[in-house]
């Protein structure tokens, strides 16, 4: 069971959630992505990949803030995401010390410049904002652990492709997670730049 094989923090706000038993998905995927490997997850809506994005993420991170850095970035396809995962993260660390910051397009780039360099831990943003603050250094991104991507076929439309291939370019190391129901030809070329050596865990 991979919900026995994670932080306490994190089995406490499980049992705390009411969930009890993970789906197919999450018993599949969790253990490969904590393994540490570059994922591809593909499943149906309801299967369970919020949950795992989540979780993963909390797990790679210990469940305590550290240094000022985002240690895992979270790109999603606008501003509506963005809020309603922050809205689902907070459930899983208001217990905890981890500090999670939500920035999109609306959002002026000198306030999120200016709040990010407070200390964050998880940074939840869209592709096109989150390019905008490395070009303009507005946040150091040396201490990145992982990056996931929710909904990741958003990645087809071009502004978007474009924005995630520039941003991919500036990190040097880190793990990449991406979430879909499909794999879509442009998503597999991913592989090509910085999804090297993907493991892919399908519904």
């Amino acid at each position: 069971m991979p919900f026995r094989k994670l932080h306490s923090d994190i089995k406490e706000t499980l049992e705390r959630l009411k969930i009890t038993t993970p789906t197919s998905f999450e018993s599949n995927s969790i253990p490969v992505i904590k393994s540490g490997a570059n994922v591809y997850c593909t499943a149906p809506k309801d299967s369970g990949k919020t949950t795992t994005l989540i979780v993963t993420t909390l797990q790679k991170l210990k469940c305590e803030a550290a240094g000022n850095s985002p240690r895992a970035i979270v790109l999603v396809e606008n501003k509506e995401k963005a809020l309603e995962l922050y809205d689902s993260f907070i459930n899983y660390t208001k217990y905890n010390s981890l500090r999670v910051y939500v920035g999109y397009e609306q959002l002026h780039i000198d306030v999120q410049k200016s709040e990010i360099f407070e200390g964050i831990d998880i940074l939840i943003s869209t592709p096109e904002s989150m390019n905008k603050l490395l070009l303009l250094n507005g946040v150091n991104i040396a201490d990145l652990k992982i990056l996931s991507i929710d909904d990741a076929e958003f990645l087809t439309k071009t502004t978007a492709y474009n924005a995630i291939m520039s941003i991919t370019q500036s990190i040097q190391r880190c793990q990449f997670v991406m979430y879909s129901e499909k794999m879509h030809p442009v998503l597999q070329r991913f592989e090509s730049y910085f999804m090297e050596y993907a493991k892919i865990v399908s519904e």
